[in-house]
């Protein structure tokens, strides 16, 4: 008798049913059980306000939470930098797999690189996070954009650039990976000049926490680097107080080895390399004014590590005025 299929929960976008189905293999082999997605719309896909005005990217969260309290699916995949920082009790990230590329890059029209668009051009994004980098690069480097608030799903906003509406828009690696459209990448922003958000490239792999059999299997898809660098990111978010939709960006990486981590080629091997450097920046979204800063650690080998490496160089970004930037603090 073939053993009861795991119910997956997930958005409906392609995006989230790309990865989701990716999971569903990879958990298909360790568990030896079929996995069957089941399709759940949650309010941040349906409603079109802006992110910031209907509680960050947390309202994709939501409705997979109360499903799988609900006991309605085994198990749910996020895109970790939508999760909210605090996690509930009853619930437990028993996975966060390895981390795909985690840099922001740009889909320009007539295949332009970032530096090479036209003075005033029109870049969409809906992340004040990315507004507040690439004004500030602008401003330090003589170039004239514009910045434009942006919501949608890939095939949107990349409508936006073959329409003419815009001259390009910036989006994450790892998603158009995901759905097989890297092909459409005209430039690769640099993490040195962009951060990406706090948990970018990285899914979650989520279920209730008394299913401890289910912890144990979802635990093999686990990558310990991708977690100790995932939470180091998270603990400064939230040591910030801020909300997934705040201009926060943060990366922890290996030091001085993240060129694997650039080109999205597997991390270094972990016996090998001795320490991590988190770096964190926070801005006006108009991009006058931003905190970066960075600090490097040993390797965080426990959860309470790695927070607290993101704690410390959130106190000092705080020492630095990071608060006064981000308008209103989300608690």
């Amino acid at each position: 008798m073939t053993e009861k299929a795991l119910r997956l929960g997930t958005r409906r976008s392609k995006l989230a049913l790309a990865q989701s189905g990716q999971v569903a293999d990879a958990v298909s082999q360790v568990t030896g059980r079929p996995v069957e997605l089941v399709e759940i719309t949650t309010y941040g896909d349906v409603s079109r306000e802006h992110l910031a005005q209907i509680g960050g990217t947390g309202v994709f969260v939501a409705a997979l939470r109360e499903a799988l309290l609900r006991g309605e699916v085994d198990f749910a995949v996020h895109s970790l930098k939508d999760l909210p920082t605090t996690q509930p009790e009853d619930l437990v990230l028993a996975a966060i797999p390895e981390r795909e590329d985690p840099r922001d890059v740009v889909v320009a029209r007539d295949a332009l690189k970032f530096t090479d668009l036209p003075r005033g051009a029109r870049i969409g994004t809906g992340a004040p996070r990315r507004m507040a980098q690439l004004n500030a690069y602008a401003r330090a480097h003589g170039l004239d954009i514009e910045t434009v608030p942006i919501r949608g799903n890939v095939d949107t906003r990349i409508g936006y650039v073959r329409g003419g509406e815009l001259d390009a828009v910036v989006l994450a690696a790892a998603g158009l990976h995901r759905i097989g459209r890297s092909d459409e990448v005209t430039d690769f922003l640099s993490v040195d000049t962009v951060l990406p958000a706090p948990g970018q490239g990285a899914l979650a792999i989520e279920c209730a926490a008394h299913d401890a059999d289910l912890i144990a299997a979802l635990a093999r898809l686990d990558d310990p680097f991708t977690r100790a660098a995932v939470t180091a990111e998270r603990s400064l978010l939230a040591a910030l107080e801020a909300g997934c939709s705040a201009p926060v960006g943060a990366l922890a990486d290996l030091s001085p080895l993240s060129a694997p981590l650039e080109r999205g080629g597997r991390q270094a091997d972990a016996q090998t390399v001795k320490e991590m450097r988190l770096r964190g920046v926070v801005g006006t979204t108009d991009g006058t004014a931003l905190v970066q800063l960075s600090t490097t650690g040993p390797v965080p080998r426990t959860h309470d590590a790695a927070m607290a490496l993101g704690r410390e160089l959130a106190t000092e970004m705080l020492a630095q005025g990071a608060a006064g930037l981000m308008g209103e603090r989300a608690h």
